[in-house]
């Protein structure tokens, strides 16, 4: 779920000494797929597959088995458990990476130590509106350094038995937004369930969606970036004045939540959501598999939030969930290419989007396979969709608390404040 540095990255502060003062390396290496590979006198090329998503450990370890099968020169041996940082600090990375594309990615990216992949005829399939999300995140000039597996998208998900027993259509203005919420209110439906106790639930929910939905967040953050130590309430960028409009719509979406969302926590949400408990809930599509655990029959639905009164400015959250890399101290690039191409044919890169809820990356991917994301489909085919400004923010500045005390009844200028305050504090001290 749902998280830069030198040249061209995130938020625009220089990050030094990535690599320093990092952690043991950790023992626990999975060799998986480990029947005999026939067929080959010499023995196979060993690459270790280095996959950050837990959950998703099953699935990998099944397709390294496939590819084992389907060939007998090279071998995989699928890590999950080391440290990324110690690794590259000891000249041992993995031949190959799975991770998600956010803050633990960027200092690789940023420093040089991932290989370029733009010649790889993967790389030519990718849908092109997904690069501009890449070099957003983390970019090392004239490279593609990683290829994107997985795109996941997050809007609101609403209860269409609830909407259409009170005879609502999806709204596409904020006036019919609003209008939405209190006829709920007024039927004694709590319009949205929130989940304020965990704080990461407020920042890539109402304050990435009011944000995203009202700012163009690329060129805001250049102009952050750019501005630097500058940042500031009296400077031309800043949080303050870029923030402002949509912190006032967020204050006024906590008008429409349920009792009680201060103490409620992600489990609570999806547990409650599933018993109908509210008409619509902000969370990403991770939520939809723990909602069937407790309702498999829910007939839910997404659609973006509108935060303005014109229905063009509607945009889904996204974020590249996973991609593949190969570091530069690889002694195995090729064989480690190898298996990257096998993980990017059709395949096997749509069965894993289908199994998790994920949009395709390449030109030719087909639409996600759960009826419930299809509301979001049409805007990420039109690349009408943004990165959440919580996860362009660096992780040194603690954002989902600022988020989580908005949502408190906290002042938004003053959260804001203090984060244009952290901006040029941070960039000071990455300058120096």
């Amino acid at each position: 779920m749902q998280a830069h540095a030198t040249t061209r990255g995130t938020a625009g502060v220089t990050r030094r000494g990535f690599l320093l003062g990092a952690g043991g390396i950790g023992a626990g290496l999975a060799l998986a797929g480990c029947a005999p590979l026939g067929g080959s006198s010499s023995r196979p090329e060993t690459i270790t597959f280095y996959v950050s998503k837990p959950e998703v450990i099953g699935y990998f370890d099944d397709v390294i088995a496939r590819f084992h099968d389907s060939q007998s020169t090279i071998r995989v041996v699928r890590d999950s458990t080391s440290s990324m940082s110690a690794n590259f600090v000891r000249n041992r990375p993995p031949d190959l990476g799975c991770w998600n594309y956010n803050f633990s990615v960027a200092p690789f990216v940023e420093h040089g130590a991932l290989t370029d992949l733009s010649d790889l005829p993967q790389a030519a399939t990718i849908n092109p509106d997904l690069w501009p999300l890449l070099e957003q995140t983390a970019d090392y000039p004239g490279r593609r350094s990683a290829l994107p597996y997985s795109v996941t998208a997050a809007s609101v998900i609403y209860d269409k038995r609830r909407f259409a027993e009170q005879g609502l259509d999806v709204p596409t203005t904020w006036s019919e937004f609003a209008d939405v919420c209190e006829r709920l209110v007024r039927a004694g439906i709590a319009p949205i369930y929130g989940t304020f106790k965990d704080n990461w639930t407020i920042a890539q929910g109402m304050f990435d969606y009011s944000i995203g939905g009202m700012v163009d967040v690329p060129s805001t953050f250049a102009a952050l970036q750019r501005a630097g130590t500058s940042v500031g309430t009296g400077s031309a960028p800043s949080f303050t004045k870029a923030f402002a409009a949509p912190m006032e719509r967020m204050t006024q979406l906590l008008e429409w939540h349920q009792a009680g969302a201060a103490s409620r926590g992600y489990g609570d949400g999806n547990t409650a959501f599933a018993k109908g408990q509210a008409a619509m809930y902000l969370q990403g599509p991770w939520a939809l598999g723990e909602i069937a655990k407790t309702n498999p029959d829910m007939d839910l639905g997404t659609f973006p939030l509108p935060v303005t009164d014109d229905p063009a400015d509607r945009k889904v959250r996204v974020n590249v969930d996973l991609a593949l890399w190969i570091p530069e101290a690889s002694r195995k690039q090729e064989a480690a290419r190898e298996f990257l191409s096998f993980l990017m044919s059709p395949a096997v890169n749509d069965r894993y989007n289908a199994d998790n809820n994920g949009f395709g990356v390449r030109r030719d991917a087909p639409p996600a396979s759960n009826p419930a994301l299809a509301g979001m489909q049409s805007y990420y085919d039109d690349a009408a969709f943004f990165l959440g400004a919580s996860q362009l923010i660096p992780a040194e500045i603690p954002v989902a608390n600022y988020a989580q005390s908005i949502a408190f009844g906290g002042d938004p200028q003053r959260q804001l404040r203090t984060l244009d305050a952290d901006w040029a504090r941070l960039a000071l001290r990455s300058a120096a």
